[in-house]
């Protein structure tokens, strides 16, 4: 006999037996409807704001580069980077981008490679509000306010700029909130804590600077645990974290690349690195220092939030649910102002989930002192302050909202990647792929798919400090056809020497974009720019000697604008003498003579170096869509310096470009 179970209002009713999953499903779905009507539009959002343009804001950097050409050379090359793997992170944060990437194809669906690391972080990042909103709920948040702590986690502009980023810190944000969601479990409380640190294993593996949450996480634990099973349960836990990070070690052991070598990368000189031997970050107050322009980074996406945080993580001290997290962000932000320490860019990311759950927890804990259940059972001071909370926060909401609106709109507008990408075109379609290139690791993915070989396409940070790219490279920057040089190679020049003397003894031959957007083609000159300069110069007075002669001559049919360039020597040699030999069998007719890709080379003064024919010998030269006879005559015929690269039927014409050359002289 089969018994039903009395149907309560809104419930359905299900068999005492096996419940079918599509039933378990449906129970789930209306037990929980009031937290996903909450969280639901929540994601949705973030979503939205977070994918909306991200190939174009903020612009490409070389950390993305680096993490995303790991992730890469995990799938294409089977190693764990695509140079030499020094211990300078655990390798699990890049393994689960390629983890990702393998399950969704991103890097097969994405032109730019660093946009599919962006697409993993986004998702992780996603994951994490859901989990920040958990955790809100578990201290005692309301839907409204854990709802709002993931809004403001997922929304700030300083938050927003760094989910956007591949940096490995926002793969281990959700899992450092699952290890702590876990230890605040009171229920099964063995397989929760064990549970907490594999989480937590996951994130210090992921990145290592998130062990500095170790001791929040234990006292977390210690406080939720139950007495009678503390020892039992927390034991545990401590036995599986150490398991799983002596896997690292195990992973260098078994290498033979535990202890330091002179002839082999170690763990313990990436330790070393990190903790000892890494350059510092200067003083706060030197203005020119790392921590200066790092933290004045963070202050100008959202000083709004920073402040507001730091406020609430001091209020939130006198509120024990959310103690342990307000201590996290003093100390952690204590320890960031270290002086003598080194500050890396993201550490942020780790402390924005805290501090937007104690905003929430602040601002809602304000709110309900004042109600009127509460109101009259409080000391007059604590309605006081309470009032002043609810009032410092309905300001600081006025205050960010211009602020958000138009930091938010930059992210899904502008398009500051768009040098970094021209840059990339330009190198396509101009440089041959046997050359060698010294470039920002954002575009390495990019350029080795685009047909250079991996050694041929050196990211600059190795050129200085990997000896296996100083044995391909036995004459340094030398050898080196051209550097590609964005900001970050050109913030710390000093750092590296070859880097410098390859900047130096090179010359612009293509620019895109400006400002700390800015990226330059540069053309290795192992004579020196002086030389260059001088060899540029006298090429330009042979193009203006030709140039006038074929500007006088009555066979060459050209516009005034054009005739002008031809006489200013703004264009190359080759097409002026070309001109000059086709108006000997007859009228040649010019319909333009275009730049190369926009402004690219015409804003560094580089000769032009493509010429739209639209008549030939006297007759048209593209008929019916194709090159006519005499059109198709010449091309045959068109050798050595003056064998077009590129030959394109536009409209009427045939455009003819140039292979590009530094000094383009015929003799």
């Amino acid at each position: 006999m089969t018994v039903i179970a009395p149907r309560r209002f809104g419930v359905p009713a299900i068999a005492d037996g096996v419940r079918s999953s599509a039933d378990a499903v449906s129970l789930w779905l209306v037990r929980h409807r009031a937290d996903i009507a909450w969280l639901t539009p929540v994601l949705l959002i973030a979503a939205a704001v977070s994918f909306i343009n991200i190939g174009g804001a903020p612009q490409r950097i070389d950390d993305e580069g680096t993490y995303t050409a790991q992730a890469w050379a995990v799938l294409n090359f089977g190693e764990l980077a695509h140079y030499t793997y020094w211990y300078d992170h655990p390798p699990l944060g890049w393994l689960q981008i390629a983890g990702y990437a393998q399950l969704t194809g991103a890097f097969a669906r994405w032109d730019i490679a660093v946009l599919a690391g962006r697409e993993a972080v986004i998702v992780a990042s996603l994951i994490a509000a859901l989990l920040l909103w958990l955790l809100a709920r578990r201290v005692g948040l309301s839907r409204a306010a854990a709802s709002m702590a993931a809004v403001v986690f997922s929304l700030s502009p300083l938050a927003l700029q760094f989910h956007r980023t591949v940096y490995l810190d926002n793969i281990a944000v959700p899992w450092l909130l699952l290890a702590f969601l876990l230890a605040s479990e009171r229920r099964a409380q063995l397989a929760a804590f064990a549970g907490a640190a594999v989480a937590f294993g996951v994130a210090v593996l992921t990145k290592e600077t998130f062990l500095l949450a170790l001791p929040f996480l234990a006292w977390v634990m210690l406080r939720t645990s139950h007495r009678s099973t503390r020892r039992y349960t927390v034991s545990v836990a401590a036995s599986i974290l150490v398991l799983i990070g002596g896997s690292y070690l195990l992973l260098a052991a078994i290498k033979g690349e535990l202890f330091s070598s002179p002839e082999r990368v170690s763990l313990m000189d990436g330790v070393l690195f990190q903790l000892v031997n890494r350059d510092a970050s200067g003083s706060l107050f030197d203005a020119g220092s790392l921590s200066a322009r790092t933290l004045g980074m963070w202050w100008q996406l959202d000083p709004v939030f920073i402040v507001t945080a730091l406020v609430a993580a001091a209020l939130a001290l006198t509120q024990r649910r959310l103690r342990p997290y307000a201590v996290l962000v003093l100390a952690l932000t204590a320890f960031m102002l270290r002086p003598g320490g080194y500050l890396p860019v993201p550490y942020v990311i780790m402390l924005i989930p805290f501090g937007a759950l104690l905003i929430a927890g602040v601002v809602e804990r304000a709110v309900r002192t004042l109600s009127r259940k509460t109101r009259d059972r409080m000391p007059r001071g604590r309605r006081i302050l309470a009032g002043a909370v609810v009032a410092a926060s309905a300001a600081a909401a006025i205050a960010a909202g211009p602020l958000w609106f138009a930091q938010l709109r930059g992210f899904v507008l502008s398009d500051l990647d768009e040098p970094m990408r021209d840059a990339q075109t330009w190198l396509g379609e101009n440089v041959a792929r046997e050359d060698r290139l010294i470039v920002d690791d954002a575009m390495w993915v990019d350029l080795v798919q685009a047909g250079w070989e991996r050694e041929n396409v050196v990211w600059y940070y190795k050129l200085d400090t990997d000896p296996a790219v100083a044995a391909q490279s036995p004459n340094g920057w030398r050898d080196a056809d051209y550097i590609i040089t964005t900001d970050s190679m050109r913030t710390f020049p000093s750092s590296f020497p070859q880097v410098k003397q390859a900047i130096d003894n090179s010359v612009v031959v293509a620019a895109f974009g400006s400002g700390p957007q800015a990226v330059e083609v540069r053309r290795v000159v192992l004579d020196g720019p002086e030389a260059a300069t001088a060899s540029v110069d006298a090429a330009a007075q042979t193009n203006t000697a030709l140039g006038a002669q074929v500007a006088e001559n009555p066979r060459v049919a050209l516009s005034d604008a054009d005739r002008d360039l031809l006489r200013s020597g703004a264009v190359d040699a080759r097409i002026s003498a070309l001109l000059g030999s086709l108006a000997g069998g007859g009228e040649v007719a010019v319909a333009g003579l275009p730049a190369v890709d926009g402004e690219g080379e015409d804003a560094v003064g580089t000769g032009i170096r493509q010429v739209a024919l639209s008549a030939v010998a006297g007759s048209a030269a593209v008929v019916d869509g194709r090159p006519s006879a005499e059109a198709q005559l010449l091309l045959d015929g068109l050798e050595g310096r003056f064998a077009p690269t590129e030959v394109e039927v536009a409209g009427d014409a045939l455009v003819l470009r140039f292979p590009f050359a530094l000094v383009p002289l015929i003799a």
